[in-house]
């Protein structure tokens, strides 16, 4: 791999889902992370969906997404927890997933290496009366408050496609591991650091809390908690519509004026030119009656186009991109976002970094067998071959 921000920063991996996301951002970023894994291997790559076609071990596009640019580390049967703790104690960052076995490993490394930053990932945190308890995604997700807020007014609330939930609490836990490490830089000591799942997930339903705690002052007429709408937004001013061959996002918003000058041209306006829809006191009006004459006007339009007249004219309208579009999307394509990797021996694209740097660019490292990297990795931390 080409030298990274993170550069020469170690990291030791631990993490289960709940937090390898946050693992693959820290890698993705140059630092150096092994990734130890039991002597009958990582359960995680047993994580479909799969290619046959790769290497024994190395098959799962699950654990090739989110074990991007590891060193493997094969732990000797027997020996797992004086491996481990060796590891740790030549590293700058360990993370953490907190279970029976981690917190015994944590009390003898803490003692070894006081420098050490460790960032332990749980899914309701260390205290409180649901700290034993486990959660999957979607479980985390509901426990959290995310997934009451899917969903329409007359449907059930929606599990959002693969993990994000867990995708959340991954950027925190990269978050911490950097603020951390600048930390130490400065002070010269190691912490810990508790990332739980639960609160992770609540931090990113501020609105959502600010409507309840505060309903006295927004004096919604739906009361302290907002029906589930869809994918309208709760100024009813976002939301998405169908048009003749697909969906897209569709606001009047910010210049609800320029938006008005643009259905006089197609000569879909109605009443909107009535004085009093400028007056604030019938703001709300003015917005249900743009919404549906929008609505209306959009279903007779070809969603492709009318994106890009939308840019033209510095409207925000996002056409919503079916799947096969965004695996050809000529965007991603001309900021090299795809990125042909070796999969245990075969080239496949993989989904690229959302960044790029201009004197660290990103790279992608080949995704590897279990312990394709002991040899060399024991050599790192002075123990020479995997025979001595």
């Amino acid at each position: 791999m080409a030298e990274g921000p993170l550069s020469g920063i170690r990291v030791l991996d631990l993490t289960d889902e709940r937090a390898i996301y946050g693992a693959k951002l820290l890698a993705d970023l140059g630092a150096d992370v092994v990734r130890p894994e039991p002597p009958e291997g990582d359960p995680l790559r047993g994580r479909g969906p799969h290619w046959e076609k790769a290497e024994p071990g190395a098959t799962s596009l699950w654990h090739a997404f989110f074990a991007s640019n590891r060193r493997f580390y094969t732990l000797t049967d027997g020996k797992e927890q004086e491996e481990l703790q060796r590891l740790a104690e030549n590293a700058d960052i360990l993370l953490t997933c907190r279970s029976t076995s981690v917190t015994e490993l944590l009390a003898g490394i803490e003692a070894a290496n006081p420098n050490l930053l460790i960032i332990n990932t749980s899914s309701f945190g260390p205290e409180g009366p649901w700290a034993d308890f486990q959660a999957p995604d979607l479980v985390a997700g509901a426990l959290a408050g995310a997934v009451a807020t899917t969903g329409d007014v007359d449907t059930p609330p929606l599990k959002c496609f693969g993990e994000l939930n867990f995708m959340v609490s991954g950027v925190y836990v990269a978050i911490a591991a950097i603020a951390g490490w600048l930390e130490r830089e400065e002070s010269g000591q190691g912490q810990v650091a508790e990332i739980s799942v639960h609160e992770c997930i609540a931090s990113c339903l501020e609105q959502v809390l600010m409507f309840y705690w505060y309903s006295d002052v927004l004096m919604r007429p739906e009361g302290k908690v907002l029906a589930r709408r869809g994918s309208t937004h709760w100024t009813d001013a976002f939301t998405v519509m169908n048009g003749k061959n697909g969906s897209i996002m569709i606001t009047p918003a910010p210049d609800f004026d320029r938006q008005l000058a643009w259905l006089i041209e197609e000569g879909v306006h109605g009443d909107l030119i009535d004085p009093k829809y400028q007056e604030p006191e019938h703001l709300r009006e003015r917005v249900e009656l743009t919404m549906k004459i929008l609505t209306e006007w959009v279903s007779g339009k070809d969603v492709e186009a009318l994106f890009y007249e939308a840019q033209e004219r510095h409207a925000p309208y996002g056409w919503v991109q079916p799947i096969e579009r965004l695996a050809e999307n000529a965007q991603l394509q001309a900021r090299n976002w795809f990125v042909e990797t070796d999969v245990g021996g075969a080239s496949l694209p993989l989904p690229g970094a959302p960044y790029h740097f201009s004197d660290t660019p990103w790279t992608m490292g080949d995704y590897k067998s279990p312990g394709a990297d002991t040899d060399a990795i024991l050599a790192d931390i002075g123990w020479g071959g995997v025979d001595e």
